[in-house]
């Protein structure tokens, strides 16, 4: 390559960076570095089973060590989900599935912050269980206990007296939505240890195979199946988006094009190029399944699938020029704060899915040299980014409030946290056994901040008017999830690296040039 040419390349990739941070608010700063190594760190806070000898959360000790004995098969381990003591199987493998996204994207990142080794642990703690929890080709264990008499009782998990049933579904008793997220989980995940543990890797693709058979053979809600799960998480969006999100995940994995074609052969049948969709969670999956199709546009290979394809773009374009408010109609509305608000409950989740998609779409569009179409114009990746930058910025505590809502992190942030391990004394440092309803009379009430601190969990988050009451009774905003989280760990590493490239002296030498 002659040296203009190299240079022209310089100019080009700085001209970027210029672009986007004229675009960030430069009156704050933040670490991205320090909240990505905390947002890992949260993951062994949610730990379940006997824990290792590394565990960096400290005020935790091993629980749930006979979960699945009564059924006579072993399911210690995995993730509890937020606050309570309940290992729910649908939003668990949603978490591994964003966080091995994340490593996918940003696995260089990642390791240039130190932190790569860590992402694999919270993957593996999770996709361990799911090799325990699918005991036969047909049968996966989807929950551990149940939210009804978890409820009742505000105990730490080291001291649970709640039932540990477990449940599964299976061919009598079908749940593809939980399969098919499953599936997805290990098919993301064997991508993520192809390098570092290939036997590994393989055993979740035999795994992920499996689970989207079963899934896709049969067919039904996992929530009709497993009855108890109703109003925790019920599968409003029904099985069809997580069968097509299975199926673009083992097609990542495996470059098998029966994969692909099963997602593009059920594309309208199955909602991927019909519904327009304004959320991503762990319940509705159609964006990420429609961005995930839409850049496969870019591969030559894909041209005799361009049709249909394209058809899935409209719908991702619709999805991120919604969140940009973009769109002449259908937008997702914003706090005053500028804040993407969908709903009362647990808000951050989808503020987090969301700069997580736009972050990735950003990058694919940088690299093709295209700009995303919305109804209201062009815009660009940089644009994107900025805006992705500004949710997480919020989070991070740039909000009327100035209150990181991610635990933890800056000199304010929520103290009162809705987690029964968490706000009660540490199991480490009091070993007396705290039973049901003494930890609702002698801890749950308490006006004191929370004795231990679940370092990176992201909480609830404030209302639509940017308003926020840390309280420990306001489980709608100071409830944290590990869903919630996960996709953060990606953009974090994003931003970190971002910021190392932006030298400012270089910023005023290029702009004073121009």
């Amino acid at each position: 390559m002659d040296e203009d040419k190299k240079q022209g390349i310089v100019l080009h990739k700085w001209c970027v960076l210029l672009s986007i941070f004229a675009l960030f608010p430069l009156s704050q700063s933040f670490d991205y570095s320090e909240a990505l190594s905390k947002s890992l760190l949260y993951f062994e806070s949610q730990r379940s089973g006997r824990l290792p000898y590394n565990q960096r959360a400290i005020w935790r000790g091993h629980s749930g060590l006979n979960d699945g004995l009564e059924q006579g098969v072993d399911l210690v381990g995995g993730y509890y989900d937020a606050g309570d003591n309940v290992k729910f199987g649908f939003p668990m493998a949603f978490t591994i599935t964003m966080l091995s996204w994340g490593v996918i994207e940003y696995g260089k990142e990642i390791t240039d912050s130190g932190e790569y080794s860590h992402a694999l642990e919270s993957i593996k703690w999770g996709t361990d269980y799911f090799i325990k929890a699918h005991t036969h080709p047909n049968v996966l264990w989807a929950e551990v206990g149940d939210g009804f008499t978890d409820h009742y009782c505000w105990q730490r998990p080291e001291d649970m007296t709640t039932s540990r049933q477990a449940y599964k579904v299976d061919e009598k008793n079908p749940g593809s939505d939980v399969a098919g997220e499953t599936a997805a989980a290990m098919a993301a995940a064997a991508i993520v240890f192809r390098k570092t543990n290939p036997h590994y890797s393989g055993l979740l693709l035999d795994h992920a195979k499996q689970l989207f058979e079963f899934g896709d053979k049969y067919r039904g809600k996992y929530d009709e199946s497993i009855k108890v799960v109703k109003g925790h998480y019920t599968s409003w969006s029904g099985y069809m988006d997580e069968l097509l999100w299975a199926a673009m995940w083992l097609y990542k994995a495996t470059n098998n094009e029966d994969y692909l074609n099963y997602a593009l052969n059920n594309a309208q049948a199955f909602g991927g190029t019909t519904w327009s969709i304004t959320e991503f969670s762990w319940d509705v999956k159609y964006a990420g399944v429609q961005i995930i199709a839409s850049m496969l546009l870019k591969e030559a290979k894909h041209k005799q699938h361009e049709h249909i394809l394209k058809q899935y773009l409209s719908k991702a374009e619709y999805y991120m020029c919604a969140c940009l408010g973009k769109n002449n109609k259908t937008n997702v509305q914003r706090t005053p704060g500028g804040l993407l608000y969908i709903r009362q409950w647990n808000n951050m989740q989808y503020v987090s899915n969301a700069a997580f998609l736009l972050t990735v779409y950003s990058d694919h569009l940088q690299a093709t040299h295209q700009n995303l179409n919305c109804d209201k114009g062009q815009v660009g990746p940089e644009e994107m980014l900025a805006f992705s930058k500004s949710q997480v910025d919020y989070i991070l505590g740039s909000n009327p409030m100035a209150m990181s809502y991610l635990v933890g992190y800056g000199p304010n942030y929520p103290l009162r946290l809705h987690h029964r391990g968490a706000s009660i004394d540490s199991y480490k440092r009091n070993k007396g056994f705290i039973g049901c309803t003494q930890g609702y009379d002698n801890w749950y009430g308490r006006k004191d901040p929370n004795p231990n601190v679940v370092v990176g969990a992201l909480v609830g988050g404030p209302d639509r008017d940017d308003g926020f009451r840390d309280e420990r009774w306001n489980y709608m905003q100071t409830e944290a999830c590990t869903y919630n989280t996960a996709t953060l760990v990606g953009v974090f590493a994003k931003l970190h690296r971002l910021e190392g490239d932006g030298d400012p002296s270089l910023h005023q030498s290029l702009l004073a040039s121009s």
